[in-house]
């Protein structure tokens, strides 16, 4: 088999939010059978000095930083009549790299992490291409189109419909599209009308997410802690803390008016920054180890009212052996074995957090039977084993495939 050409929205190191952890397990795997050349966009300028952690795993490495505001994307994609997800990643420079490992390397597989990459596929030659949609992106702006009003309603049913068309037209090109479970897959055979479908879940580093393991414990925070965690400059996580904040944990309080609620993330907004204002709401901003706010929480939440796919905050609360109280679209697609507690309504969700602050042996039972749970289906390895008969072949142990860049 010859060399794999990996093309990522966002450089898959360090894997510390979601796309990136599953990007950066698919490299991982990738690298166990055949050198891997990557080309990647990096949006975060502390990524920049941070490439050389996938020299482990990469005989090449081209990343590329992003910095197009959203504006001029929005812009050309109206000029171009192109979605805005295509030309807020469209690069002279990205191209440019692409078309040089092409030309240099004996690459047969062009493995693509999101569809936004595939405006770089070569054109058709003697490789195959494996498109990890990971979710479907159009079903998600359709969904924020039925919500929106005036002009941006118009916008996001544009850019559900525009990706939509480009990405069946990518699946009919890829030898494989590879989404995180069944039903994003169902949904993506029905509205693309695509063959070659196949379901590679995300999995979760359970000797990291140990509740065991060595790590730096936070301060005791006086009060209950209920804890979300997630990269809060993404949408679906800004309004699910803000519909929390708003509406669910005033019923806790009044119950337990010592309670806290600890948003835990990266880059929060301001919108997420001004919910402070709420008593016992808390904002970290980025912490150096998620899993000391997990370890401390009596209870976890996913109040997601729009996700896609498998959610890895959802797999680390497990993993903590945290009790965990999520949505319905959080906890979709997701094989939980009821060890978790799953809400519809604002009145539910805080029952069942209130319940768990309230039993505190049920909590910890809840959060066993979840880490048990994780334990026997989400391995990393046992996910990413659907993989190998996507590419034909059997990886053996793993190697080292370092090259100078």
């Amino acid at each position: 088999m010859g060399d794999i050409l990996f093309l990522a929205h966002r450089m898959p190191f360090p894997p510390d939010r979601g796309d990136k952890i599953r990007g950066f397990h698919m490299l991982k795997h990738l690298a166990r059978g055949s050198r891997v050349h990557i080309v990647a966009f990096a949006d975060d300028s502390n990524d920049l000095k941070r490439k050389s952690g996938l020299v482990p795993f990469t005989a090449s490495r081209s990343i590329i930083f992003r910095s197009k505001p959203q504006w001029l994307a929005a812009l050309q994609a109206l000029l171009w009549r192109r979605p805005v997800s295509l030309t807020a990643f469209e690069s002279r420079a990205f191209a440019e790299a692409v078309q040089s490992v092409m030309s240099r390397q004996a690459i047969d597989t062009v493995f693509v992490f999101s569809s936004q990459m595939a405006q770089y596929l070569p054109p058709a030659g003697r490789f195959r291409v494996i498109m990890d949609f990971c979710d479907m992106d159009s079903a998600k702006f359709a969904a924020y189109a039925q919500s929106a009003r005036g002009p941006m309603r118009w916008m996001m049913q544009r850019e559900a419909n525009l990706l939509l068309q480009h990405d069946r037209g990518i699946a009919a090109r890829a030898a494989a599209s590879l989404f995180v479970s069944e039903a994003e897959a169902d949904l993506f055979r029905n509205r693309a009308r695509a063959e070659r479908v196949h379901v590679v879940e995300n999995g979760i580093d359970t000797a990291f997410f140990d509740p065991g393991a060595q790590f730096k414990r936070i301060e005791s925070i006086a009060g209950s802690l209920i804890v979300f965690t997630g990269q809060m400059d993404y949408r679906p996580n800004i309004e699910a803390v803000r519909w929390f904040a708003e509406t669910v944990f005033p019923h806790i309080r009044v119950k337990h008016p010592a309670a806290r609620f600890a948003i835990v993330g990266r880059n929060p907004s301001d919108a997420v920054r001004a919910l402070t204002k709420i008593p016992g709401v808390i904002v970290t901003g980025e912490v150096p180890d998620v899993r000391g706010w997990l370890a401390a929480a009596q209870v976890v939440v996913a109040p997601l009212q729009l996700a896609r796919g498998v959610q890895n905050k959802v797999l680390e609360a497990m993993a903590m052996a945290r009790p965990l109280v999520a949505s319905a679209a959080a906890a979709e697609g997701i094989d939980h074995g009821d060890t978790i507690r799953v809400g519809t309504t604002v009145g539910e969700i805080a029952d069942h957090i209130t319940a768990l602050i309230e039993d505190p042996a049920a909590a910890h039972a809840l959060g066993l039977a979840a880490r048990a749970q994780v334990l026997k289906r989400y391995g990393w390895s046992a996910r990413l084993s659907a993989l190998d008969p996507v590419l034909g072949r059997s990886f053996g142990s793993a190697r080292s495939v370092s090259t100078a860049t």
